[in-house]
């Protein structure tokens, strides 16, 4: 029999955790050795933006694919299953994105990557939330959204310690990957998904999810929420190093504020797990980091940056969180739906959201192109607008789930 009750510091958390820690560290890490990797991949420097959106849209599209795949596999045979699956598959491809010698290469490594990471995140939340009590689903999703996040930071400082040996940096995030694989083997699928798969139900059936009115509008409610979170991430921090340029700010270093973003989202992502359970509500807390990331977007164009490298990073922190809400959104859509979906829906909604990027550029670039007339900075601002006005409408209309019980199935 499973134990009545699992802490917030209980062994599943703490994988959950860990697992993000790794998770984000691999995820960001591109783009934290993007430019280093590029000159020493032989890319010239008027091609580094093109290429760079080239295979983040490969990566996003791996996690697009893989969210989909690992989703169905964790109602089907179980939330560890992905937990073990995703972690091995993305650690062994980390290992080999540091022995590519062409851009190609790198394209098709990055894009296995995405498939791997795509499984981890969503079943960690998943599984803690079907184990511990309702009334600490909030705190345990912060501890892993904090513990997590800090991997970008840790990405950064040996990306520095390592004298900007990246090839050294993927081989260390592999590594790491492949020793949590010993910590998977104690964590046990929930008695709640037991209870589901003996009762011989659908388990996993993709289709249910837009094959029902009600539950495709949850769904797609579900990945438009987390529009504003990869907006921030992929187009304004990721080439802020072009936004920097753009507003004429000297001595501006992207990693440093890709660090430094994370830094304040791991914070964003914390108080959003407690603001949640102190004011009872995710809905609220969701308005709240909207209103957050829509002052300081508001900020970041009218003040073109700042004007300073100093200024700049200050409001990327400040994007950072306002956009801290990644864990709060999965945590909504594992409380969103039956045992018997909740893994396919925990799963794949994050990562259509991280899919959702390559469309994001796409618009981005079509209203920066000659036929739309619009300059980088007006393009970028522009796009903002669209996916926050998306954003605040989907939550408008999300039912609230704050201490929803999670015992029951889609029919």
């Amino acid at each position: 029999m499973q134990p009545k009750q699992y802490g917030i510091l209980s062994l599943p958390v703490i994988v959950g955790a860990l697992g993000f820690f790794v998770d984000i560290y691999d995820l960001l890490l591109f783009n934290i050795v993007r430019r280093s990797s590029f000159a020493d991949l032989g890319v010239p420097e008027s091609s580094m933006k093109d290429v760079g959106e080239h295979i983040i849209s490969w990566q996003m599209l791996g996690l697009t694919v893989g969210g989909i795949l690992w989703g169905i596999l964790g109602d089907k045979k179980g939330r560890k299953s992905v937990l073990f699956g995703s972690i091995l598959l993305y650690s062994l491809a980390t290992i080999a994105n540091g022995f590519v010698q062409t851009v190609d290469q790198y394209t098709w490594l990055r894009f296995i990557a995405g498939l791997g990471l795509a499984g981890e995140l969503g079943a960690s939340i998943t599984l803690t939330s079907e184990l511990l009590p309702k009334e600490k689903r909030g705190i345990a999703a912060a501890i892993i959204a904090t513990s997590g996040v800090m991997g970008t930071i840790t990405a950064y400082f040996i990306h520095n310690w390592s004298g900007g040996d990246w090839r050294l940096c993927y081989f260390i995030g592999g590594g790491m990957g492949l020793a949590l694989l010993f910590l998977r083997i104690g964590v046990l699928d929930s008695r709640m998904y037991d209870n589901a798969k003996e009762k011989h139900i659908q388990m996993g059936n993709f289709l249910m999810l837009i094959n029902n009115k009600d539950r495709f509008f949850r769904y797609m409610r579900g990945i438009l929420i987390g529009l504003p979170v990869w907006y921030i991430i992929g187009v304004i921090i990721s080439f802020s190093d072009e936004f920097a340029k753009q507003f004429g700010i000297t001595g501006f270093d992207q990693p440093k504020a890709l660090m430094l973003q994370y830094v304040a989202l791991a914070f964003g992502d914390m108080f959003a797990g407690i603001i949640s359970n102190v004011i009872k509500s995710r809905k609220k807390t969701l308005f709240l980091y909207y209103a957050i990331t829509a002052l300081f977007l508001f900020l970041f164009f009218v003040l073109k940056g700042g004007g300073s490298a100093t200024n700049m990073y200050l409001l990327c922190m400040g994007l950072g969180f306002g956009s801290g809400i990644s864990v709060l959104y999965i945590t909504m859509s594992a409380e969103a739906f039956g045992t018997n979906l909740r893994a396919t829906a925990a799963i794949s909604i994050p990562n259509l959201v991280r899919g959702c990027l390559p469309l994001l550029l796409i618009l981005f670039q079509f209203l920066r192109s000659e036929k739309a007339f619009a300059n980088y900075v007006t393009a970028a601002w522009i796009t903002g607008a669209v996916v926050m006005l998306i954003g605040f409408i989907s939550v408008i209309k999300t039912k609230e789930t704050f201490a929803k019980e999670l015992d029951f199935v889609e029919l």
